[in-house]
């Protein structure tokens, strides 16, 4: 039996050259692993605590010396010893340790180094890669070349992720169709990149990029970056709602001001009839996939009312409005307001806990979409991750800067490893991406 021997954390740096969490642990078989944890701009209230040092004489109060103090004074004596192949008993500990339920003792951002490290370090004591490990402690999924997630391309960034630019809704998607390879489906997605990019240049349009790697141009409207959208879809000979797929998160908390929506599509502040009403005439005219955080975070009703609306065709997806929390995911499913719910360890702490919740969507047949955060490190965790739980889609960013591109890469190796050495580069034909 393996046991955790040593575990030591530090302050790093993620993307936004802000502080995060990095933390290693050894075995006693003579393996590490090293789990750097990344941090999010547009979070949603009911996510769990992340940890800051509040001190603003030091990286203007968010560094995480507390957080790591907190893993290498007090996490570490309670791990060392233990079994790394026993998450859930690790996890536990790791939730007992700090005794609340939003992780704000600790910091979910501690506690999730450590149970994203040792579940790394669990599948290097068993020979595995990552995604194999996952697939076979949990049996969630029959690993497959081509069952792999859908990637979901961010190429437009708005809201608090778009560089200063004047859009309201914060991500502009496009899906490639699923019947694409995982490979194809990069391809297809880089190729609108670069392509919207030589629209932009060509418009004297700015073409600097937002937290997420997508570009984050100044426009009139939301509706004016959709257009963008297919203009460079068109431009790189595809076809829209063939080929390649638009959807969007709109982050609605962050335009949510005195009780309604304020959209610069609109002259006038909206109700919540009328911003479904609004989405609901965006689905007309474009055809969305997907819809994530259309409505405030608390809306149950109100979210239940726009997927009665245009969930049939269109995935609606609880971000702010789930967390990553098995309580409110419950309560999603039971006013059934979502059809699809986001992913990311790092709202709810642990794996464990995240595990439970992708467990509970699938029973439910919520589709399942593992993400990234906007500050991200060069950790390529989640790719493995999200094969290993069989997710439908992954959401990674743009094709472009290299804590975003490092996850495509690695999903693509991953890919390589399943796939046979001969296959044609189109998977199984389905109606949408």
């Amino acid at each position: 039996m393996a046991k955790i021997q040593a575990i030591k954390a530090r302050e790093i740096l993620d993307s936004r050259g802000t502080p995060t969490i990095e933390t290693t642990i050894w075995s006693d078989t003579g393996q590490a692993a090293v789990a750097a944890i990344p941090s999010g701009a547009s979070t949603g209230k009911f996510e769990a605590v992340e940890l800051r040092d509040g001190d603003p004489s030091r990286f203007k109060g968010m560094g995480v010396i507390k957080a790591v103090d907190n893993v290498n004074k007090i996490i570490a004596p309670k791990v060392v010893g233990m079994d790394p192949l026993y998450q859930s008993k690790v996890d536990k500990v790791l939730i007992d340790l700090d005794g609340t339920d939003n992780k704000s003792k600790l910091g979910a951002n501690a506690i999730l180094s450590v149970s994203q490290a040792v579940c790394e370090l669990g599948a290097l004591i068993s020979g595995r890669a990552i995604f194999q490990y996952l697939a076979e402690k949990y049996a969630l999924v029959s690993l497959n070349w081509s069952s792999l997630p859908v990637p979901i391309f961010n190429l437009i960034n708005g809201g608090k992720h778009g560089a200063g630019n004047n859009l309201d809704f914060q991500e502009f998607h496009i899906y490639a169709s699923s019947r694409q390879s995982f490979g194809e489906s990069l391809r297809m997605g880089e190729t609108v990149y670069q392509t919207l990019k030589e629209s932009l240049i060509k418009r004297n349009a700015a073409y600097s990029v937002g937290d997420e790697g997508g570009f984050a141009p100044n426009l009139y409207t939301n509706t004016d970056a959709l257009e963008l959208l297919v203009e460079a879809i068109n431009l790189s000979n595809f076809t829209l709602g063939k080929d390649i797929f638009l959807g969007l998160d709109t982050a609605s908390n962050s335009f949510f001001k005195n009780g309604k929506y304020v959209v610069k599509d609109k002259s006038q502040p909206l109700t919540t009839e009328e911003m479904i009403e609004f989405y609901v005439q965006l689905n007309k005219d474009y055809n969305l996939f997907a819809l994530e955080d259309g409505l405030k975070e608390d809306d149950f009703d109100g979210w239940a009312k726009l997927t009665s609306e245009i969930g049939a065709n269109t995935l609606i997806v609880a971000d702010d409005l789930v967390v990553t929390n098995k309580k409110r995911l419950k309560q999603a499913i039971e006013k059934k307001a979502c059809n699809a719910v986001l992913i990311k360890p790092n709202q709810i702490g642990t794996i464990s806990e995240t595990v439970d919740v992708i467990k509970l969507a699938k029973d439910s047949k919520l589709a399942v979409v593992v993400s990234h955060r906007s500050g991200e490190t060069n950790d390529d965790f989640i790719a493995d991750f999200a094969v290993g739980m069989g997710a439908n889609y992954v959401k990674f960013g743009a094709p472009a800067r290299g804590e975003r591109v490092i996850k495509y890469n690695r999903m693509g190796m991953i890919e390589s490893l399943l796939k046979p050495a001969q296959t044609e580069t189109s998977k199984p034909d389905n109606d949408r991406a």
